[in-house]
């Protein structure tokens, strides 16, 4: 009897917690995730409208007669193009890509498309994970994401090297969308885990754009190559709010309101301070570019403003109730926005004209993310999220301030040793997520 009272009780308490996470939710609009940052230069933000026609360039059978080019076209010469990858030449190991010498602005760009919701293969890649499953370089990371990388650069690393080496002044850039940004995420961490596997490379030659991320990576992770990786959100984009794991969404499609039930009691009853200090957790990647414009109980489109950031707590936490949530994590939208955005910049900014002002500009940008990465990384120190410790000073990032502490629980090692062990466990990990030992110890592909 005692236990049948309870229950309008529990009724009651479970009613109020759905009402306060409503509330919360209603009230809740992308502009908030960002109001906080600051507000990012032409110099910083113009390669993302051209890495994202580099990507829309993915979808082309033939890029000598493309078929749905933008209006200015995707910018791309058919000169410069090393190789385009098909999913029969990946297997459906790994989204198609093309990797293009792009002479004009000094870069090696490899490019990766989104989701093909029509293919097995792709689900394949989002569904093999489990919390927690992975682990890659004191962090956690989405396992298949890490073994499309890990295919990747294998099938390419003769080719990058070789173009590494040829061109010593070009920068080595992977961008991607949606599936395809996890991968470049992933093959971006690996190759700076991995240099000497392309002809020594230095850290700052590496980039990584994520267009409409992925959350891939653990929070340590994220914040740690916030130097290298930087993630595009288009406003409302559901993709990089969607802390459910992937796999759990796509399992539990026939029991969605279930979902949604669990969803609502744990964000209400979960403080964020628990979730931070959850090593498995998986967050967006790197710093976040967030193109905002749209504005709460407004009709229409407003010039985009750019911010960006890189935020330890608060890093997207919350789904914003929108009809533009699945609209905004298109390429086509991106690219569009990201344009605008970067029209609007220059305009703003004639002193873009003047070559000695571009120059100080360039060295004020690089000093502030270096500010905000080091920033970023002490206040997930103080939160005490776990293996938050600074890159070693080699890269020309940080000082040598602050590095003991965190390398206690490396041994006593020297940065040298250190960094050598970091590399031959990665690089053991990617011969280990493709490849099989058979009884007499010869390597063959993993089915």
């Amino acid at each position: 009897m005692s236990i049948l009272c309870g229950i309008p009780l529990v009724e009651c308490v479970y009613c109020l917690a759905c009402a306060r996470w409503a509330w919360k939710r209603c009230l809740h609009t992308a502009g908030h995730d960002s109001e906080t940052w600051g507000i990012a230069t032409a110099e910083e933000f113009e390669p993302v409208p051209r890495l994202c026609r580099y990507i829309l360039a993915v979808y082309e059978d033939d890029l000598q007669n493309p078929l749905w080019a933008p209006l200015d076209g995707y910018g791309i010469n058919p000169d410069w193009l090393i190789h385009k990858k098909t999913y029969k030449d990946t297997r459906g190991r790994a989204p198609p890509y093309v990797l293009y010498l792009d002479h004009d602005h000094a870069d090696i760009v490899l490019a990766f498309r989104g989701l093909n919701m029509a293919k097995e293969s792709d689900y394949a890649v989002l569904l093999d994970n489990k919390l927690g499953k992975k682990k890659f370089d004191g962090g956690y990371v989405h396992n298949g994401l890490l073994k499309a990388a890990a295919w990747v650069l294998n099938a390419e690393c003769e080719v990058l090297t070789e173009l590494v080496e040829k061109h010593p002044n070009y920068t080595l850039t992977f961008a991607g969308h949606s599936l395809g940004s996890g991968v470049a995420a992933m093959l971006s961490m690996v190759v700076v885990q991995n240099r000497d596997r392309l002809g020594n490379i230095e850290r700052k030659r590496v980039r990584c754009y994520a267009i409409a991320p992925a959350r891939c990576m653990s929070l340590n992770l994220a914040v740690r190559y916030a130097d290298v990786i930087n993630s595009v959100v288009l406003q409302d984009d559901f993709l990089p709010r969607t802390a459910t794991p992937l796999e759990d969404i796509f399992k539990s499609l026939f029991c969605l309101p279930c979902l949604l039930c669990m969803r609502c009691m744990r964000d209400t009853c979960i403080p964020e301070e628990k979730m931070l200090k959850d090593p498995r957790r998986l967050y967006a990647p790197g710093r976040l570019y967030h193109i905002v414009e749209r504005k709460p109980f407004r009709m229409g489109r407003f010039p985009p403003v750019v911010r960006t950031a890189v935020p330890v707590d608060g890093r997207f936490e919350h789904i914003v109730l929108s009809c533009n949530a699945t609209s905004d994590h298109a390429i086509i939208w991106i690219e569009k926005e990201a344009q605008r955005a970067l029209d609007l910049i220059l305009e703003k900014d004639r002193s873009m004209e003047v070559p000695a002002k571009q120059t100080m500009m360039r060295q004020e940008t690089l000093t502030r993310h270096s500010e905000e990465h080091k920033a970023a990384l002490q206040r997930a120190r103080t939160l005490d999220i776990p293996h938050a410790y600074m890159p070693p000073s080699e890269y020309g990032t940080f000082d040598e301030e602050g590095d003991g502490s965190s390398r206690k629980s490396q041994g006593k090692s020297s940065p040298d040793s250190t960094n050598k062990s970091k590399v031959a466990e990665s690089w053991d990990d990617i011969i280990e997520l493709l490849f099989d030992k058979d009884e007499h110890g010869h390597m063959a592909w993993k089915k």
